[in-house]
């Protein structure tokens, strides 16, 4: 483990961002190239620990120490400690890479629909990007709860950002969730796992063995099974059943927060931090040992087709694209619960494939807003006749939710089939569910791009009258649906810090 301080780097030009936002809330164009120049650096600086990530290094610093360890030789108790290695790097680079092409479609959404209080709006978008790098750094369980705390907080003005009854709703249920349930399972998960272990760091470097010796394992299974279920509900920002219904509650928010909540910072650290604390807090060997994978694998089939099931329902398309992330998410979790190599790579590669696609789609709900004005599939008929490339890049985005080759979504299915497969006792229900969900997917997609381009509009619906939203808006979108075809034709793009982390 490479002791360096140039890790905090991403931390402090995310946490500077808010501050310049502020100070120059009254230059628009001043405030907005603070998100683009933060953005940009940020990736930069995550970037260059790449050549060191690949050789196998894993890139940690400590801030503070609160609690030290019970004797000089013992692990170090509480800190306030960051690390990278494959599994952070990748996250670490999709969120604030992603705040580059959130930042572009902000200006031409907020600019054309004359939102009210926008320096409060991008101050809390960057403090969120800020919380995401956190909890992508993190190197212990207490690290990873402070920023993952900090996303709940900032993220909660721009859920109510309307300022009406709706938005103050649909915020209070976001808050409610998501605060709740880390403060009544996981702080209670972190200190169990203190008391159990003694120690909150991740043992990074492995995804065999985790913070819970075998000797712990083995004289307190049933208090180690209880610390797992608390951190798996204390985690909502994943989305399980039924910990879901804060985010199809936050669709209130406008439509660059959505693609916030969904690809770039909150469900992404939500499935993150549930990487983490399987593969890196309980380990292969705990999990296989107390039996907690299979279990969890189920929760998360279930909740991919109930959801699915639910998304064909919804007409308003941005409900349907949060069930939808619903549904995707849980991929995540299948992978990594199962603990199988082609499993683990395969969920881990979806944090990333998801992000572009999603984004991509949100993107687009967001420029047929802005267009026309429109939220009802049932009411764009032809119009992508009139949006060509706003529906084009939404139908590649939905070909990698569905998991058709050649787009990123098809990659990390494949590997969560053959995951599932390479199980020593193959899970036949999971295999049904994921093949299910394929044809559920279709189901709900399909008819938005078949609507668009093969159905005439109605006579009444002054589609002629529309157009391309403007240009800051479509050429993100167009830009994230071009990269999640690259990431299906080139997977070791990703997949390479996914086998740097676990040494498949």
């Amino acid at each position: 483990m490479t002791e360096t301080s140039k890790i905090l780097l991403p931390l402090l030009i995310t946490l500077a961002a808010p501050f310049l936002i502020m100070i120059l809330g009254r230059n628009q164009n001043a405030r907005e190239a603070v998100s683009f120049i933060a953005a940009g650096l940020t990736s930069l600086v995550v970037l260059s620990f790449a050549p060191a990530v690949l050789s196998g290094q894993i890139l940690h610093y400590r801030l503070f120490t609160l609690v030290p360890g019970a004797t000089p030789d013992a692990p170090p108790g509480v800190t306030i400690s960051f690390a990278v290695d494959g599994l952070g790097f990748l996250f670490a680079f999709i969120a604030p890479f992603l705040w580059v092409f959130a930042t572009s479609y902000n200006v031409g959404y907020m600019r054309s629909l004359k939102e009210h209080a926008q320096t409060r709006y991008y101050t809390c978008f960057a403090v969120a990007i800020f919380g995401a790098v956190g909890v992508a750094m993190a190197a212990n369980v207490f690290t990873l709860y402070l920023f993952y705390e900090i996303i709940s907080v900032f993220t909660y003005p721009l859920v109510f950002h309307h300022q009406d009854e709706e938005g103050y709703l649909g915020g209070r249920k976001y808050l409610v969730y998501l605060m709740g349930t880390s403060k009544l399972f996981l702080l209670p998960a972190m200190v169990l796992t203190y008391c159990l272990a003694g120690t909150l760091e991740f043992p990074l470097g492995s995804w065999t063995s985790g913070i819970f010796t075998p000797e712990v394992t083995a004289a307190h299974p049933n208090l180690v099974r209880l610390t797992y279920v608390l951190f798996i509900c204390g985690l909502a920002k994943a989305a399980l059943m039924p910990f879901h219904n804060w985010l199809p509650s936050a669709m209130v928010a406008p439509t660059p927060v959505s693609a916030l909540l969904h690809a770039v910072a909150v469900v992404k650290a939500g499935v993150f931090s549930v990487s983490r604390v399987i593969l890196s807090g309980f380990g292969q060997n705990t999990m296989e040992t107390l039996g907690l994978s299979v279990p969890t694998a189920y929760v998360a089939a279930f909740t991919i087709v109930a959801a699915s099931f639910i998304a064909l329902t919804k007409d308003d398309i941005k409900a349907r694209l949060a069930y939808s992330t619903v549904s995707q998410l849980s991929y995540v979790v299948i992978g990594v619960a199962l603990v199988t190599p082609m499993a683990v790579q395969g969920g881990l590669m979806h944090i990333g494939h998801h992000a572009f696609s999603k984004i991509t789609l949100f993107f687009g709900a967001g420029a047929i807003y802005v267009a026309s004005h429109l939220k009802s599939i049932a009411k764009m008929n032809g119009l992508g006749r009139r949006m060509p490339w706003t529906f084009g890049a939404f139908g590649v985005a939905s070909l990698s939710m569905i998991g058709m080759p050649p787009v990123c979504g098809f990659v990390s299915k494949w590997y969560l089939v053959n995951g599932v497969l390479d199980m020593s006792h193959p899970q036949f229900i999971l295999f049904a569910a994921l093949l299910l969900s394929t044809a559920l997917n279709a189901g709900y997609f399909v008819p938005i791009f078949y609507r668009a381009f093969f159905l005439k509009p109605e006579p009444d619906a002054g589609i002629e009258n529309f157009k391309e939203a403007p240009l800051s808006m479509v050429v993100p979108l167009v830009f994230t649906s071009v990269v999640s075809v690259l990431l299906g034709l080139f997977p070791w793009l990703f997949l390479n810090f996914i086998k740097a982390f676990g040494n498949f």
